[in-house]
């Protein structure tokens, strides 16, 4: 007789042993906490976001006064008819294409340029790299008033440089394409920088390699830049237009404060969509008006994107197929 208790049979090969189930409030805890790390932002945008959007959609529908705006009357689609027939609206809407094109365009091959010449190893390249954000650092309505007294008609340092090759002084406030290009010439200073620094953050994300077998190959810079630095950049560069674009649909403290007025000129020479809003709302008192603005406005950059986006990626299947 064994003194030895007899053993438990063993576990069959290959069973796993079942691990306690944690308690349901433990489960329900572990799904909910990653929608907790997230719900601060979700509730600003939500509060500051989407519910100012979706009230200025309803406001525009309604006839509403900035001194009575309890006072609500139903106008529908009264209030975008009235934006469409009033010819200011339109030539808000040219200035603003012709600010945005003179602005966007020099910018982003100047800022090109610089970002190119950054790439290179340069001494005191991390000064200049820090010294391309001041523009950007700097108050937009400081730096607007510096330039407006730079384009000063009388004493201004521009008048007075062309003055100095033989040229007569050109009235920078009141001319439809001086003044355009006066106040162009503020967001190219601001922003130029900028858009460098994210230009040379994509040159940097290029493989040595590719610069490599160019060279290799007997290409001059030139046709290392055309050839492989432009290709690298594309999406870079797509994203900076886009975001320039914008930008320039948006424009509005430049011009606002370039001569103080918000009509943009006396003739409303460099009157921008987003002077033409706040000259509605808070100009002529029409917040209804003023909200059909934005809608329009909010309207043409999501069709301004949609077309950026569907060029890009026609021309990205377009190469994907060669």
């Amino acid at each position: 007789m064994s003194l030895l208790a007899p053993a438990e049979p063993a576990a069959p090969p290959g069973a796993a042993r079942r691990q306690p189930r944690p308690p349901a409030a433990r489960r329900l805890w572990r799904k909910a906490t990653p929608y907790a790390y997230i719900a601060p932002y979700f509730t600003l945008f939500a509060a500051f976001g989407l519910f100012p959007l979706v009230y200025t959609a309803f406001v525009s529908l309604y006839r509403v006064e900035l001194q009575t705006p309890g006072e609500m009357e139903w106008r529908g689609l009264g209030n975008y008819t009235a934006v469409f027939t009033d010819e200011f609206f339109w030539l808000s809407l040219r200035n603003t294409f012709t600010i945005g094109v003179l602005s966007t365009v020099p910018q982003l091959v100047m800022a090109l340029g610089l970002a190119h010449l950054l790439n290179y190893r340069l001494r005191g390249r991390t000064f200049f790299r820090t010294a391309m954000l001041l523009p950007y650092a700097t108050s937009v309505a400081a730096a607007t008033l510096v330039f407006a007294q730079l384009f000063g008609r009388d004493f201004g340092l521009i008048n007075y440089l062309i003055g100095v090759v033989g040229l007569g002084p050109v009235d920078w406030q009141t001319g439809t394409v001086a003044s355009q290009i006066a106040v162009s010439t503020i967001v190219v200073w601001r922003w130029t920088g900028y858009n460098a620094l994210i230009y040379l953050a994509g040159m940097q994300s290029i493989p040595q390699e590719l610069y490599e077998a160019a060279e290799m190959d007997g290409a001059s810079r030139w046709r290392q830049f055309v050839h492989v630095t432009l290709p690298g950049l594309r999406p870079t560069i797509v994203f900076t237009a886009v975001v320039s674009t914008i930008g320039a649909t948006q424009l509005f403290g430049e011009p606002l404060l370039f001569e103080g007025s918000v009509s943009g000129g006396i003739s409303h020479q460099y009157q921008t969509l987003g002077l033409y809003m706040y000259e509605q709302g808070w100009g002529f008192f029409h917040l209804g008006r003023a909200a059909a603005i934005a809608w329009v406005m909010f309207l043409l950059i999501v069709v301004v994107v949609g077309v950026n986006a569907l060029v890009a990626r026609r021309r990205i299947r377009k190469e994907a197929g060669r």
